[in-house]
This record gives structure tokens, C-alpha cells and sequence, in this order.
């Protein structure tokens, strides 16, 4: 485990964060495009007067910082751009006894008298060096005030003046400190560069660790090296100076993946009750539905990556899972991956709306059990798979008697085409012979009815020649297309509309006037657009009228729009009392002569 120091037989522990800090800029990991950037521009000499260091918590800002404070005031810097660590100035350094760096607190000191305080501080020269550095840390948290104090001193420094500026969030800094400053951005640092690391500090401290349990901390620090190197002192001060892979889960409290194997497996195989009771095992261990989602989301997210070689790149767990991950992927459904994730995301969102912790978790894991036959039914378009192998049976239709159709003198007939009866009759006669076997086709069939009694059936000769007979009886006839029986249908539709109590539209119809312009084609006028979507509101229904009325499936009509113009003529009105008195002037110029010479003012 970790080697405290002994100070007057007192145990001074310092924590590997502090301890392991990087001291040059080739120890400092996982951020190369930084490092590199900022050696080659001390060794040409292209430094600029201010620096903005952005990124997440724990990469590494702060520190690049004070190694570029260092090297920069290095007196015997090495080829490569980097400070000697030998020379007066960085052992002050390494020792906290420098006067050429400043380091200010932005979150503690953020108010204008800060700010003014460090600008008074520039003024001064180095006493020894070449640069005073000004670290401002968490340059976020200033005030506006301040900022605004400290944009002339950090547009126009001192040439011996340098500052770092440090944040997390810079989208809370103003766009004119942005401006005057050379912008780094740092990134997370990769998992495996963070257990490269921690293998590294293992090994220099004489401590057992698992490389599956590294990769453990470094998923859990989510690209923190501060946060990585505090949970591996955590862990060994936990195990006693020996990692592994199940003590690092059961202290973390992570799920283990064999878990959500497990319960993958229960899933496919649609095992309802084995899944629930497995959550149960896994909520007294104490773990919160959350966490099982959660978990389980990512754990679906890998499986779904590893899917495709080509992205099995971005499978970020231990090497001892990817291969188990790998072959698990082949053998699943990417749609049912796809639908579970979404499942998964919907409930993980939901959770804390949840009352019932435990039964939404519950519900989350029953839609995944029945997830496959939730997506075949949607595959065979609705029908589940097992209806679609039973054979459809013939279902046995009992002959009816055909009827003759009597027309009504009253109300407009009802017109059939030879072709719709040919048809009507055609279909009659195949259902009447499925249900009929070949020997018992010419003999009548017997039906049971209500009554249980039974009734003799027309025999299928006896019904082709009912058929017939229909046939050569129907009246194929057509209305014309006349003013009056156009006219007539008209009404007879608006009655319908009344009937309905469309009011609206009964007013608009009666307001249309209709043109026949051919032998199928009719023409609505009417006086407005308004008017005009009203008729077309029931395109259905009246071009269904016209057809059935008229005995003519091509009769169409269109509707037309022929604004009148308005009348234009003047309309009489009372004059008021200025027109009147203008009026009056221009018959009698004496009163406005009377009215000039006694200044009276009107009142009109």
C-alpha cells in the first residue's frame, strides 16, 4: 500500500493525487496535443501573454499550468522544451517558495478589489526570472464587474507578465476575455491511459492489483485522474494493499456484469420469473432499481457496439469481458438491442417520477421478457406467428333465396350496372359451392334453422337460374344531365344537410349557383372562398349523391369562385357641424367676413 512519510515519529500520509502530480511536461497524461504545443512554443521562443485552460474536472489544467510557469523561468532548459529541475528557479518551485508565480483562487476571490489587487501586483518586475506567471484558477466564478476590471491589463500585459487562466465551464466567460486569450482545450483522458497510469503508481508503491479491477476505476472516475487516483487510495487502504476484481465492485458498489449476462439470458429465453427473482437477489444486496437500469443500459449499449467489428472499437470494458461480449453480440437480434435500449432510456428517465420504485423496475423487466414477440407481431404485420400456421378453414355459407329489387316511383331508383349484378351473382354462386361436396352438388341441401326445423334448399341449378332470370329483368338505366333534375338533386341534398342540422352549410349551398358544362361535368359557383370550402367539406358525400341520383359513377363537379363587385354608389348622410359651416361660407361669404371681424372661434 501506499508509503507514508515519518515526520517527528508522526505519520504524514499525502494522497497519490498530490504525490504523483506531474513535474514536466512528458509526465503529464493523456493530453500530448497540449504538451507538445506548448514545448515547441517555449523553444521558439512564440509564447503568448495569456492562456485559457478549459476542460473537465481533474485532467491536468491546473498542473499544466504551473509546469509551463516553471519551465518558462527555467535557467538551463533541456532540448526538448523541458525545465532541468536543478537550477535555483525550479527547486524554489518544487519547494512553493517562488516569488514569479501567483496562483489566485477565483472561486473565494471573484470580487472587483481581487482583481484590482492583482493588477497592482503586475506593476512590479521579477526580482529574479524572466516572467511573472498569474494563475487564476476557476476563472469562471468572477464577477462581471471584475471581468471587466481585468480586460485592459489582460490585453496589454507587461512583456514579463503571463497569465493562466483556468476553467471548467467556459461558456460562462465573457467573449472579450475569450478574445485576448490563446484557448487550450483539454479532453478526458482515455480508460486505458488512466490504467496505464495507475499500473505505473502500483507498481512504484509495491501494491497487488488486477488489471480488470484498474479498468474498474477507471470507468467509474469517467476520464478524471484526480478522481482515479483517489479511488485506488480508497481501495487499498480497503483491501489492504491487494486489488481485485470482486473486492473493487463490492467497495464501489458497481454491479457485477455476470449479473446482466445472467439476466440476459433470462430475457431471451423469456423466463419471467427467473429474471424478477434475480432482481430481487441484486435489490438485497443493496442496490437501487437505478442503478440496475442504469447499468444494464450501458451493459446493452457494449452489446450493441460489439455488434460490428468496425465498432467494436469503442467497447470500453476489461479485456477479460470483451471477448465474452463479442460472441454474446453475434447470437443477438439488433432490433431487439435497439427496442431494449429504448426501453431501458424511457424508464431510467421516468424513474424518479415513480412512486413504486420497485414495480416500475419490475415493469421495465416484463416489457424486456416479451420483447421478442412484441417485435414478430410487428414483423408479420400485427398476426402473431403461431395464428398465421393454422390452416384458415372453408367456412359453409347457407343459400338465400334471391329477391327481386322493385323500384319505388317515389324516390329515385337505384341503378345497377349488368356488370355489378353479373358479379353480385358470380359471388353467390362460389360461396354456395364451397361448403357442398362433389356428390351432393345437384341435390338439394338441407339447413337447420332456429326453429330446428329443416328447410329444403334451392338446388345450384335452380339458383343459376334465379340469376338468370335477374339478369334479363334489370332496368339499366341513366338520369340526363337536365337543369331541373340537377336542380332537383340539389334540393334533395340540402335536405339532407338539414336533416343533419349543418346550418352552416345549408346556407352556403343555397347561395351557389350551378353551370353544366358537359355531359359528366357540372360547375359550382360560388361568391367567396369561405362559400367555397363549406361545398368542400362535403365533396364526399354530394359527388356520392350525384352519382347514385343521375345513375352516372362519372359525373364530377368542380367549384368556382367569381367574386361581385361591391356597390360603389354613395350613400346620403347628415352633414356635421364643420361641413355645415363650410357649406354655409361658400353660399354667403358675408358670415365668414362677420366672423373674421369679430375673432369669434367655432366650436365645431
Amino acid at each position: 500500500m501506499l508509503r507514508p512519510k515519518r515526520i517527528g515519529g508522526m505519520e504524514n500520509f499525502i494522497v497519490s493525487a498530490r504525490k504523483y502530480r506531474p513535474q514536466n511536461f512528458s509526465t503529464v497524461v493523456g493530453q500530448q496535443h497540449i504538451t507538445t504545443t506548448l514545448k515547441n512554443a517555449i523553444l521558439n521562443n512564440q509564447l503568448a501573454h495569456a492562456f485559457l485552460f478549459c476542460g473537465p474536472r481533474g485532467v491536468g489544467k491546473t498542473t499544466c499550468a504551473r509546469i509551463l510557469a516553471k519551465t518558462i523561468n527555467c535557467e538551463n532548459k533541456t532540448s526538448d522544451g523541458e525545465a532541468c529541475n536543478t537550477c535555483v528557479s525550479c527547486v524554489s518551485f518544487d519547494a512553493g517558495s517562488s516569488l514569479n508565480i501567483h496562483e489566485l483562487d477565483a472561486a473565494s476571490n471573484n470580487s472587483v478589489d481581487d482583481i484590482r489587487t492583482l493588477v497592482e501586483q503586475v506593476r512590479f518586475a521579477p526580482q529574479a526570472g524572466r516572467y511573472k506567471v498569474y494563475i487564476v484558477d476557476e476563472v469562471h466564478m468572477l464577477s462581471s464587474s471584475a471581468f471587466n476590471a481585468f480586460l485592459k491589463t489582460l490585453e496589454e500585459p507587461p512583456p514579463y507578465a503571463i497569465f493562466i487562466l483556468a476553467t471548467t465551464e467556459k461558456h460562462k466567460i465573457l467573449p472579450t476575455i475569450l478574445s485576448r486569450c490563446q484557448i487550450f482545450d483539454f479532453k478526458r483522458i482515455t480508460n486505458n491511459d488512466t490504467v496505464l497510469h495507475l499500473q505505473e503508481i502500483c507498481k512504484k508503491e509495491h501494491i497487488e492489483a488486477e488489471k480488470a479491477a484498474l479498468h474498474i476505476i477507471a470507468q467509474k472516475s469517467e476520464g478524471c485522474m484526480r478522481d482515479s487516483l483517489s479511488i485506488l487510495d480508497k481501495i487499498v487502504s480497503f483491501t489492504n494493499g491487494t486489488l481485485t476484481y470482486s473486492n473493487t465492485l463490492e467497495h464501489l458498489n458497481i454491479l457485477d456484469e455476470d449479473y446482466f449476462f445472467k439476466l440476459l439470458d433470462f430475457m431471451q429465453q423469456q423466463q419471467l420469473s427467473e429474471a424478477l427473482l434475480l432482481f430481487d437477489t441484486i435489490n438485497q444486496k443493496g442496490f437501487e432499481g437505478d442503478t440496475l437500469l442504469e447499468g444494464f443500459a450501458e451493459f446493452i449499449r457494449n452489446l450493441l457496439v460489439s455488434k460490428d467489428a468496425k465498432a467494436a472499437m469503442l467497447l470500453e470494458v476489461a479485456d477479460d469481458f470483451k471477448q465474452k461480449y463479442l460472441q454474446s453480440a453475434q447470437q443477438l437480434n439488433l432490433g431487439w438491442l435497439v427496442a431494449a435500449l429504448n426501453i431501458l432510456n424511457e424508464f431510467t428517465i421516468q424513474y424518479k417520477q415513480a412512486r413504486n420504485k420497485r414495480l416500475h423496475v419490475e415493469l421495465c423487466l416484463i416489457k424486456l421478457c416479451y420483447l421478442h414477440q412484441a417485435i414478430e407481431l410487428l414483423a408479420d404485420g400485427g398476426l402473431p406467428a403461431k395464428k398465421k400456421l393454422i390452416e384458415s378453414k372453408s367456412v359453409a355459407f347457407r343459400a338465400l333465396p334471391i329477391v327481386a329489387i322493385k323500384e319505388n316511383p317515389k324516390t329515385p331508383s337505384t341503378n345497377f350496372t349488368t356488370a355489378t349484378v353479373q358479379q353480385e351473382a358470380k359471388l353467390i354462386i362460389e360461396q354456395t359451392e364451397a361448403p357442398l361436396s362433389p356428390k351432393k352438388k345437384d341435390t338439394p341441401a338441407m339447413a337447420t334453422g332456429s326453429t330446428g326445423k329443416a328447410k329444403g334448399i334451392a338446388s345450384l341449378q335452380t339458383i343459376r337460374e334465379q340469376v338468370s332470370r335477374q339478369l334479363s329483368q334489370t332496368d339499366v338505366r341513366t338520369k340526363p344531365l337536365t337543369e331541373e333534375e340537377l336542380h332537383r338533386a340539389w334540393g334533395l341534398f340540402i335536405e339532407q344537410l338539414v336533416e343533419r342540422k349543418n346550418h352552416s352549410a345549408v346556407t352556403n349551398f343555397k347561395a351557389a349557383e350551378l353551370q353544366i358544362t358537359s355531359e359528366i361535368s357540372i360547375t359550382i359557383i360560388t361568391n367567396s372562398i369561405f362559400q367555397q370550402k363549406f361545398i368542400e367539406q362535403e365533396r364526399a358525400g354530394l359527388i356520392e349523391h350525384f352519382q347514385q341520383y343521375f345513375g352516372n359513377k362519372l359525373l364530377t363537379y368542380s367549384v368556382e369562385v367569381e367574386e361581385k363587385e361591391l356597390n360603389t354608389e354613395p350613400v346620403e348622410r347628415s352633414l356635421n357641424s364643420k361641413e355645415q359651416f363650410l357649406k354655409m361660407i361658400e353660399e354667403y361669404p358675408l358670415v365668414k367676413e362677420l366672423k373674421d371681424r369679430l375673432r369669434l372661434e367655432l366650436d365645431y
